[in-house]
This record gives structure tokens, C-alpha cells and sequence, in this order.
């Protein structure tokens, strides 16, 4: 399936900006599920200051804002074709280890409700089976619902607050996969809707790694693998590490930001 994508995010401030940094992951590689045709990333009020591969093979743009702008906009847009591997990317892992991704961070800790949901992957010996009944079984305690939590809410967080997004859901079942010894990774990307073209935001999901077959991924918000209609954008440790764009500003003002995305055949 060939899908293009148009992906626009703008940052407003109501005065101008003193000094902005930011980390722009927008440009996503060919792997077994996708090969990527052109693709372009326009800049506008800042400037590209370096580009590289980071830890986890994320194209990374560091863009500075021009001194005294009050809008810096990215424009990410290409094609990509992709294909249905029942969500299994295999086991190309780049320069990370894999112990890294055992490793839990601040939005991952597990306590106790991810502790016992955990659980759930020492039930039998098919690991591939317990980690569907995991995406089940955290969709049933956190049914999809939007402003229910924050970009800064934990895993723990949002089961206790039994109501979350795909965010949310992934980092759930990255938590517990780590507590149960599975390696586990944060996904962020793209998903064309079946009913809509235009969306508020790009998707999210988990992938883990299983010897057999190496990485593999699980969209619990809608309760499949990825396939044909996914595209991997970066992958990382929680949804700070994989976000699109993340960064810093100095100066007063308040910033207002505003996507807009296209996923279509």
C-alpha cells in the first residue's frame, strides 16, 4: 500500500522567542514493513543546525529558532510503501542494546497495578500468546478516551486513572513487558484512519522483542498488530525519546502549538 502523508506542526508565541531548541524526529526509515520514497522536511523561523542517527536509529534534526520569531513551523511530507507483516519488523536492532530496552525511565516505572498486570506474561510458555492477552487485557482497565490524561503521564498514572490514550497504551505494555524481563520499546508513527483523512496527531504503539522472531508490535488502542496502514516514524524508550518533536525554550510568553495531518492512499 502506498500512503502519503502530510504532517504539519506550528509553535506560536506571544512574544518573540530569546532562544528555542528543538529535536525533530520527522523522517522515517525503510525497514520490512516500509520503504520510504521522497520525503521532505521544510523549516520555517528556524534553522538546522546538525541532523544524525541517534541511539535508536531515529533520524534526529537539531533546529534552532531564529532570534525574535513568533512561529516556527515543520512540514514533514512524503510517501511511503508499506506492507503487512502481522506487526513483526525482525530482529535489526541498531546500535542499542538490547538490555537498554529493560531499562525503565520515569513515564515507565512500574508499581503496583503495572506490576500485576505483568502477571499476565508468565501465564504459559508462548510468550507471543501472553503478550496479545496482555493488549487485551489493558484495553479493558484503560478504555480510550482523550484529555483523560497529560504528555507527562506515567504508566502507573494512567491505569489508575482507568481512562488513556494510544500514549498511554503503550507505555502500559512497555512498562510491563520491562518488569517482566521482556525487552519492549515506545513506537511513534503514523495510521491511516478507515473513516478519516485529516487527524489531531500522530499514533503510538509498543514493540517487544522475541527471539524467535525479534522485534514485534502491538497496537493496544485498537487491539491489533500494525499492519499495511502503519508507518514507523521513531522508536525509544518512552514517549519522550520517540516524540516527533521535543525541545526547550527560554524567554516570557506562552506558546501555543497546532498539528495538522494527513494520512491517505
Amino acid at each position: 500500500m502506498k500512503l502519503e502523508i502530510t504532517h504539519t506542526t506550528s509553535y506560536s508565541y506571544d512574544k518573540p522567542v530569546t532562544y528555542a531548541l528543538q529535536q525533530i524526529r520527522l523522517t522515517p526509515s525503510s525497514n520490512a514493513q516500509q520503504s520510504v520514497g521522497n520525503w521532505s522536511v521544510e523549516i520555517h523561523g528556524g534553522i538546522a543546525e546538525l541532523e544524525y542517527d541517534d541511539q535508536f536509529g531515529n533520524h534526529t534534526m537539531l533546529v534552532q529558532a531564529e532570534p525574535g520569531v513568533t512561529e516556527v513551523r515543520f512540514n514533514a511530507h512524503g510517501t511511503v510503501d508499506t506492507n503487512d507483516t502481522s506487526g513483526v519488523t525482525g530482529k535489526a536492532q541498531g546500535l542499542a542494546p538490547l538490555w537498554l530496552f529493560t531499562q525503565n525511565t520515569e513515564r515507565t516505572t512500574p508499581g503496583k497495578k503495572v506490576r500485576k498486570l505483568a502477571k499476565i506474561l508468565g501465564k504459559s510458555d508462548n510468550l507471543l500468546n501472553n503478550l496479545h492477552d496482555l493488549s487485551r487485557e489493558i484495553i479493558k482497565a484503560v478504555p480510550y478516551q482523550t484529555d483523560s490524561t497529560f504528555a507527562e503521564t506515567t504508566a502507573e498514572e494512567a491505569l489508575a486513572a482507568k481512562a488513556g490514550v494510544c500514549q498511554d497504551h503503550a507505555q502500559i505494555f512497555v512498562s510491563a513487558a520491562r518488569h517482566a524481563g521482556v525487552p519492549a520499546r515506545y513506537v511513534s508513527g503514523y495510521l491511516m484512519m478507515d473513516d478519516r483523512i485529516d487527524q489531531d496527531a500522530s499514533h503510538a504503539w509498543a514493540e517487544t522483542y522475541i527471539e524467535e522472531l525479534g522485534w514485534v508490535g502491538f497496537d493496544v488502542s485498537n487491539r491489533i498488530s500494525p499492519d499495511e496502514r502503519y508507518v514507523k516514524l521513531a522508536t525509544g524508550l518512552d514517549s519522550r525519546s520517540a516524540a516527533p518533536i521535543s525541545g526547550m525554550r527560554i524567554g516570557e510568553g506562552n506558546e501555543t502549538m497546532i498539528v495538522s495531518l494527513q494520512v491517505q492512499q
